[in-house]
């Protein structure tokens, strides 16, 4: 087994396999729908839409037009796809320029017409279309309260699509009777593709029942109008028995898992074992971030449950309750606490990172952790407990010179965690 020298680094070029598994430029070109006679049409949302849409249409032999929206700063040059950018994660009236554009795109087509639907994570704010008689700043507050209540991605979706004009398969209800193929990066635990982007082209079986469920199992508290509408048979979303749907198909062309199978392969490359715990780890992120220190304390004091060196690799979305009024996001926070659980552990170093390159509300897609961190941030006069207890993850790392900022790659299949434990 090799000695790795460099932790950052090494660390570094896990990220980088596991983003690259995960580049349009690679799985696109495998999952080409077959040419229709007539249209061809190309929508998308999300962080990697843009991105996704200039590989399709250097792919496509033939003609297509299209509009796809993607976050401020994201975008990549297209020459027959119109590329919007709108906020994220809050929306904003650009967003609801983009819903508006998109569904103007799959209106008035027929059945010999082909719609390919371009979806990534983010697009659940990208997509604002508050329906019955709500407004954005309804929208703003949905979201707002969803960002703040640790609520796992499957209920906020369950919420989103029932205060929504165009999420839970009504963008591509509205472009029937055209076919829909759906190309999916999954950003989701488990991989279900109805809720990437809250699913604007593939529908699911969440009713508004589950949404108020949710609701009061996260204790959110909604504009009291917002509520009506959930109540009131209008929120209903499509079914997927809906005939609109029958001639559809969706491929999920790159996932967390792919991408954690890339990571371990370079690992392995460079003479270090790797063990996947799971792609799909959900929960609060200083928990998760409390039992990966727990796993590497156990690998590096005692050699299992298996042996060093070695690399611990995780992915999925953890949540963030927000309790305080720091900087940050999921992945500093995680690793924040990671780094309390590791402190003078010798041989344990440590990268978590949002694989679209931004975590949060600063421009870093995470941070690098060992086990002298905690003894670093009290040489600087820093108690780490404390900017944890606040939701300040960002500043105990930009402290210490820990940030990772590789800047936006055009993809997303969310969280990427990785200890290397010599």
């Amino acid at each position: 087994m090799a000695v790795i020298a460099d932790p950052k680094a090494f660390l570094e070029s896990l990220f980088h396999a596991a983003v690259s598994a995960a580049d349009p430029a690679r799985v696109l070109a495998a999952n080409l729908p077959e040419k229709p006679k007539g249209r061809t049409v190309v929508i998308g949302a999300g962080k990697g839409a843009a991105q996704m849409a200039q590989v399709f249409e250097r792919l496509w032999d033939g003609p297509l037009t299209g509009a796809v929206v993607t976050r401020y700063g994201y975008g990549a040059r297209c020459e027959r796809i119109e590329v919007l950018e709108a906020s994220h994660p809050l929306p904003d009236e650009n967003g609801m320029t983009a819903s508006r554009r998109l569904l103007q795109e799959v209106r008035g087509l027929t059945e010999d017409d082909l719609v390919v639907a371009l979806i990534c994570g983010g697009g659940s704010a990208l997509l604002p279309m508050p329906a019955g008689g709500l407004t954005l700043d309804d929208e703003i507050a949905v979201n707002r309260a969803l960002l703040a209540s640790g609520a796992p991605i499957s209920a906020m979706n369950a919420i989103r699509k029932h205060v929504s004009g165009i999420k839970g398969g009504r963008l591509a209800q509205a472009a029937w009777p055209a076919r829909v193929v759906s190309l999916v990066v999954s950003d989701i635990p488990g991989d279900d593709p109805a809720l990437v982007a809250s699913g604007p082209t593939i529908p699911d079986d969440s009713t508004r029942e589950d949404a108020l469920r949710q609701i009061e199992r996260y204790r959110l508290e909604l504009p009291e109008k917002v509520m009506a509408f959930i109540r009131s048979e209008a929120s209903a979303a499509p079914k997927p028995t809906d005939q609109a749907f029958h001639r559809n198909e969706v491929r999920l062309v790159a996932s967390a898992a792919v991408s954690l199978e890339a990571a371990a392969k370079t690992a392995r490359a460079a003479g270090v074992e790797a063990v996947i715990l799971s792609d799909a780890i959900e929960g609060e992120a200083r928990e998760v971030g409390l039992v990966h220190a727990a796993i590497a304390r156990e690998v590096a004091v005692k050699n299992r449950p298996f042996q060093k060196p070695g690399v611990i690799l995780s992915g999925g979305e953890t949540t963030v309750t927000i309790r305080g009024k720091g900087k940050g996001g999921r992945n500093s926070e995680f690793l924040l606490s990671l780094a309390l659980g590791i402190d003078g552990t010798e041989g344990i170093s440590a990268l978590a990172a949002d694989t679209d390159g931004i975590d949060g509300s600063e421009d870093n897609a995470g941070a690098f952790a060992d086990a002298t961190s905690v003894a670093r941030l009290v040489a600087a006069g820093i108690d780490g407990a404390a900017l944890l207890d606040r939701n300040d993850a960002w500043s105990a790392f930009d402290t210490i010179g820990d940030i990772f900022k590789p800047g936006p790659t055009g993809t997303n299949v969310n969280d990427f965690r990785a200890i290397l434990v010599q």
